[in-house]
């Protein structure tokens, strides 16, 4: 697919695009309205692709939970090794699309890995995340900045004061998702390890506040997140930060995300998902 659909459809995403302008556009790239439709199914998600780790796969405790965040109570997907050992646990941070099938498949691999492991859906305060994808990215960006991010801030607090989990916590977090796992880890003092897939970087005034380790993967072909990278690692490495920093060339912004068939490349998610496994069972066990 022409590069430059792919960073239309990103700009859609992620800018103030009126849909029918990112229609236009794309019919205009592809040559007609029946190409750009068959485009646009290749690069929206698709749920039906999300299960990864089955619901079903018996060793694994699955459910919705709810905590008490700064904007009230705060909706969460749970996912949780069948044991009676406590067990480190770790925040997974949705996109920009709320609290959907993927991030809950996502959750659920964490816990496979043996973790305790919750999403929140920063949508809560609005009712939750609807089933309109479009309709999420839209309701995102009417969010309290300041309230959701201390709504991630209690769920942290709430997942170390668990009976269930030992003191050591983590997140991870996808786009908009990354973005907010550094922030946390300008922000919270209970966070041991924060990974951010394609995130926005943390303030450079803010990074002498760091104390979680971090690991940051970015895509080679995501110039819209990218352009902040170097500042921040030379912030990094100045504060003398606990990072390690991958960038995956000829890879697009949410190369992760096994929904989205146009964007997602299996080696580099495979590669990346290893290294954030590693990376917690360095950091939290």
């Amino acid at each position: 697919m022409q590069q430059e659909i792919i960073d239309l459809f990103d700009r859609y995403t992620h800018e103030r695009m009126p849909r029918e302008k990112f229609i236009k556009r794309l019919t205009k790239l592809t040559g007609s309205a029946l190409a750009a439709t068959s485009v646009l199914s290749l690069l929206e998600t698709n749920y039906a692709h999300a299960t990864t780790v089955p619901e079903s796969t018996g060793d694994l405790n699955t459910g919705y939970i709810e905590y008490e965040g700064a904007s009230g109570r705060v909706k969460a997907y749970m996912a949780s090794p069948i044991t009676e050992n406590i067990k480190p646990a770790v925040m997974v941070i949705h996109e920009n699309r709320g609290l959907n099938p993927h991030i809950e498949d996502v959750t659920r691999r964490v816990a496979k890995a043996g973790y305790y492991a919750i999403a929140p859906d920063a949508l809560s305060p609005l009712g939750g995340t609807p089933e309109d994808r479009n309709k999420a990215r839209d309701m995102i960006r009417t969010l309290d900045g300041k309230k959701t991010l201390a709504d991630f801030l209690t769920g942290l607090v709430f997942l170390k004061d668990l009976p269930q989990t030992t003191e050591k916590v983590g997140c991870v977090g996808f786009c908009w998702g990354g973005g907010m796992a550094n922030k946390l880890a300008v922000n919270s003092a209970n966070l041991n390890a924060a990974v951010a897939f394609y995130g926005r970087q943390a303030a450079i005034v803010d990074v002498p506040k760091i104390r979680a380790a971090l690991l940051l993967h970015y895509a080679g072909l995501d110039t819209r997140i990218n352009e902040g990278i170097s500042l921040y690692e030379e912030a990094l490495i100045s504060n003398k930060a606990d990072y390690q920093l991958y960038i995956y060339e000829n890879v697009n912004h949410a190369f992760h995300n096994n929904t989205s068939q146009a964007r997602y490349n299996q080696a580099a998610a495979t590669l990346a998902w290893q290294r954030t496994l590693d990376f917690f069972n360095k950091k939290l066990n």
